[in-house]
């Protein structure tokens, strides 16, 4: 199992995260989702590895940002 690690800027309740983790877990790929809305720490695990590229864009989508 692959773990990667974003810091997501913008979030500021519990629908900011539902909506990361919802636009998150539709990348290709992705097992599981954590969001820490306190420290805005993305937790990412899959079964090979995902382009962050896609977890950038997925965020974007939900209408916030990777730092």
């Amino acid at each position: 199992m692959n773990t990667a690690t974003y810091t997501v800027t913008g979030m500021t309740c519990g629908h900011c995260v539902s909506s990361v983790k919802e636009e998150v877990g539709e990348v290709p790929g992705v097992a599981e989702v954590e969001v820490d809305l306190d420290s805005g720490l993305l937790t990412v695990r899959s079964e090979s590895p995902v382009d962050g590229a896609a977890i950038t864009a997925a965020v974007k989508e939900a209408g916030y940002q990777v730092a």
